[in-house]
This record gives C-alpha cells, sequence and structure tokens, in this order.
C-alpha cells in the first residue's frame, strides 16, 4: 500500500511537469535562459499538485476504491494549478505566459491524470482476479452479520481488502454450514497468521451484545502490529446512505437528508429565476396568440388554475391555459383526460398535445412555487387504476423534497400525460426519485435541452 502511493505521488509530479515541454515546444522556446525559468514553474507544479492531493486525501483509502475520482481530480488539479498562476502573478516567476499555453498546460495535465487513474483502476481489477490484494483481511465471528460482510466484499470487490475467510472460537458444528468453507480456524490461528505478516486487517463481526468477547478480543488485537475495525450491523445499510456524520462527537449512519444543501437552493433559484425569465421574454407574443385563440375557440377564461400538491406536500395553485370547456373542467382531476376526451376543445387537443398548456407555469416558477426542473405536480384526487397516486405507491410522497417542476426526468424518458395504471406510475416515481438523489444543475440543463425533442416525439397526452 506505500510503495502503492509513493507511485501515484510520482505520477502526479510526473503529469504537472511534463507538459511543460509540449508548451515549450509549441512556444518555440530557444533561449536557453527562458527554458530554465519555465522547469522552475513547472517543478513548482509538481510540488504543489502533490501537496494539494495529499491535503484532499486523494492518497488516503480513498485512493484503492473502484471509483474514478473524476470530480476530486478535477478539483485538485484546478487548485493546485491555480496557486501556481497565484504565484507566478506575485513573484514573476517568468515573465510572460500565455493564456493559451497555460490552457494547454492545465487541458493536458488533466487528461494526463485521468488517464493514469484509469490506468490504475484496471490495473487493480487485473490484480484482483489474479487473487491479490493491498490489505489482506479476515473475519473475527462467522456470524450472520459477518455473512452479509463477506458477501458485500465479495460483491464489491476492492483492493484494499481481499477476504482470507473467517475466525471463530466455537466448534465446526455451531458456525453456520454456508460459512464452513471459508472457516480459517481459532483466534490463535489468527494470532499466528498475524505474527506471520499474513494478515492486515481484522474486520470484528460479533454480535454487539457479545460485549464481554468483543471486549476481550480488542485488548489481544491491540498489542498486535494489525488493522482493527468494529462492523456495524450490516442489515443497517439497507436503509442508510453511504456516508456517516458526527453527531456530539459520535459517528451514525445518515439514513436520509434534504436533497439540496448548503448553496444549492440558491444555485437552483437562481437557474429558475433567469430562465424562466428569458422564457418569458421569448415566448410572449406566442402565449398572448395562444390565449387569443383560446378566447376564440369556446368561452370562458383563458388561464386554468389548479390546485396540487407541491414542495414539503404543500398544495398550490397551478397555472394552466385552459384546454377544456370551462363548464366540465375538472378541478381536482378525478377523472384524467383520455383520447378523445369531450370535455377537450379544439385549441386544446393542440396545446394538450404539444404540452404549450404547461406554459403559464413559468409565473409560478418566477413566484416560487415551482422549479423549471422537478417531479411533475399532480392534483389531489389524481388516481391510477382508480387508486390515489400516494396510495398506489408507497414512497409516493418522496417526490415532494423538491419544488414540482415544468418538466422532469420521467417526461423525458417517455412518462407524460395519462398515467392509468400502477406500472406507469411506479417508474415515473422510480425516475422522480432518482433525480432527486442525484441533483445537480448539470442534469438540469441536461433535461431541459432534452424536453423539446422528448415532447416532439411523444404521444401520451390528450
Amino acid at each position: 500500500m506505500r510503495w502503492s502511493r509513493l507511485m501515484a505521488r510520482v505520477f502526479h509530479f510526473c503529469a504537472a511537469v511534463s507538459p511543460a515541454a509540449l508548451v515549450l515546444w509549441v512556444m518555440q522556446v530557444h533561449d536557453l535562459g527562458l527554458i530554465r525559468t519555465y522547469l522552475v514553474l513547472a517543478l513548482l507544479a509538481g510540488l504543489l499538485t502533490v501537496l494539494v492531493f495529499t491535503a484532499f486525501g486523494l492518497y488516503g483509502r480513498e485512493m484503492f476504491s473502484n471509483r474514478i475520482l473524476f470530480k476530486a481530480t478535477v478539483v485538485a488539479w484546478s487548485a493546485s494549478f491555480g496557486l501556481v498562476l497565484l504565484l507566478h502573478t506575485m513573484f514573476r516567476v517568468i515573465a510572460y505566459l500565455p493564456v493559451r499555453m497555460a490552457l494547454l498546460w492545465y487541458a493536458t495535465t488533466l487528461l494526463l491524470l485521468v488517464a493514469g487513474r484509469l490506468v490504475m483502476l484496471a490495473f487493480f481489477q487485473r490484480r484482483i482476479q489474479q487473487g491479490h490484494f493491498v490489505g489482506r483481511s479476515v473475519i473475527l465471528g462467522a456470524t450472520e452479520n459477518g455473512g452479509r460482510l463477506a458477501r458485500h466484499m465479495q460483491q464489491n470487490a476492492d483492493i484494499a481488502s481481499g477476504l482470507l475467510g473467517f475466525i471463530d472460537d466455537r466448534s465446526a458444528d455451531r458456525v453456520p454450514a454456508s460459512l464452513r468453507p471459508q472457516l480459517i480456524g481459532n483466534f490463535m490461528m489468527l494470532e499466528r497468521l498475524i505474527r506471520a505478516n499474513e494478515v492486515d486487517q481484522v474486520l470484528m463481526a460479533l454480535p454487539a451484545a457479545a460485549e464481554g468477547r468483543n471486549h476481550h478480543y480488542v485488548e489481544l488485537l491491540k498489542k498486535m502490529p494489525v488493522q482493527v475495525f468494529l462492523v456495524p450491523e450490516m442489515q443497517a445499510f439497507n436503509f442508510a446512505l453511504p456516508r456517516v456524520a458526527d453527531i456530539s462527537e459520535v459517528p451514525m449512519l445518515v439514513v436520509s437528508e434534504p436533497p439540496l444543501k448548503g448553496w444549492a437552493p440558491a444555485y437552483k433559484r437562481a437557474e429558475d429565476v433567469v430562465l424562466a425569465g428569458l422564457a418569458l421574454l421569448l415566448l410572449a407574443p406566442f402565449m398572448l396568440l395562444i390565449a387569443l385563440a383560446i378566447k376564440l375557440d369556446s368561452r370562458g377564461p383563458v388561464l386554468f388554475r389548479q390546485r396540487r400538491y407541491g414542495y414539503n406536500q404543500q398544495l398550490i395553485e397551478v397555472y394552466k391555459f385552459r384546454s377544456m370547456f370551462h363548464d366540465q373542467r375538472d378541478m381536482d382531476a378525478q377523472t384524467q383526460t383520455r383520447a378523445g376526451d369531450p370535455r377537450v376543445t379544439r385549441v386544446g387537443r393542440i396545446i394538450r398535445k404539444t404540452s404549450l398548456d404547461e406554459l403559464p407555469q413559468l409565473f409560478n416558477v418566477l413566484a416560487g412555487s415551482m422549479s423549471m426542473v422537478g417531479p411533475r405536480p399532480h392534483a389531489t384526487a389524481t388516481k391510477a387504476a382508480d387508486i390515489l397516486f400516494e396510495e398506489a405507491v408507497a414512497n409516493y410522497v418522496a417526490r415532494h423534497k423538491v419544488k414540482p417542476g415544468i418538466t422532469g426526468l420521467a417526461q423525458v424518458h417517455g412518462y407524460r400525460g395519462e398515467t392509468d395504471t400502477v406500472e406507469k406510475l411506479q417508474k415515473r416515481v422510480e425516475y422522480d426519485l432518482a433525480y432527486i438523489e442525484n441533483w445537480s444543475l448539470g442534469l438540469d440543463i441536461l433535461i431541459l435541452l432534452r424536453t423539446l425533442p422528448a415532447v416532439l416525439s411523444m404521444k401520451a397526452a390528450y
């Protein structure tokens, strides 16, 4: 493990330094004094990169995970390069560094860092297939919880922790039959393996109720040169997030948390205000034409207001262009609109088919009750197969952890219009929850870009 970290540091140093040669070649620098100055700046960049990567924890246990660590790499390298430019500006290490050369240096090193990480992951996978691991682990306690941990480790093979087997002081006939093939021996055998440097990690999976035995083994293992971990109840991970938080200095598993934290709500609100404002400015003449067509086609108001569930299960009033005859409107959506529905006007069929009836919801976005992107808001009495939505799907209400949107992940994947079966509703909810769990500004932009072609290609709205 030590050699792997050293090799990673050497590679990162070289990845930061070597593009300087490319910069010199592109700039066709021949002055030896200037070349030496550029090389000093490159060496400084290499040193700062290793220091910043260390500060970001990229040489810790995370380095041996199966994750590509792309985001962490981009942030760490950007911070390193920013420090280099800052020092260059403050102390004028060289007289002039053209912007295009700085960008070339930055991009080349970033490509090298990402390529290096991919090569490292491929090497790790090959070593795992050959049965070689950086850390050799045993599970102390052939228990039901230990069995769950073993299955998890085998399904999520990690170069940092290869499982050798189980250690248990009980007789073999008291060990679950499924775990006996992996039983190595008792604690005396474990001690011999540790003394022979054949075990690096001991994962204690004894029941929490066995406090005396846990304490006994901990006291013995503390005297040996081996890492010791206390395994939590693995069932907890079935409903907990892969994150631990300190509450009053006590580590606790995080089960649930708001999807938008820190500055995220401010970023999303800024996105909504800017995009909704621009859309209204551009579409105002078109919206006036739609309003005129509705007014000429049938009697009644241009806009239809309907109460729907919004953020945190609060009722909001959603605006739409009226698409039904005014005297046949369904304020609570007790009956979903179907193909050939006689309640829909001539203009209504067109604007519903193209989703143009949703345009007034841009005012909802500006007012703050809706967002440009999010789970679609449903009316209070909407049903799927004659079952209320919140009764048809157990986790339906979890959609309301964010503001509802004009468009969403479910809509761009084809789930738009009538939801007449529980299966359709379940798929909608799955996409909505996936959006909530993976929210980012980039995901919002991607959904918005896919909305127009998705609307043009779908035939689900009546």
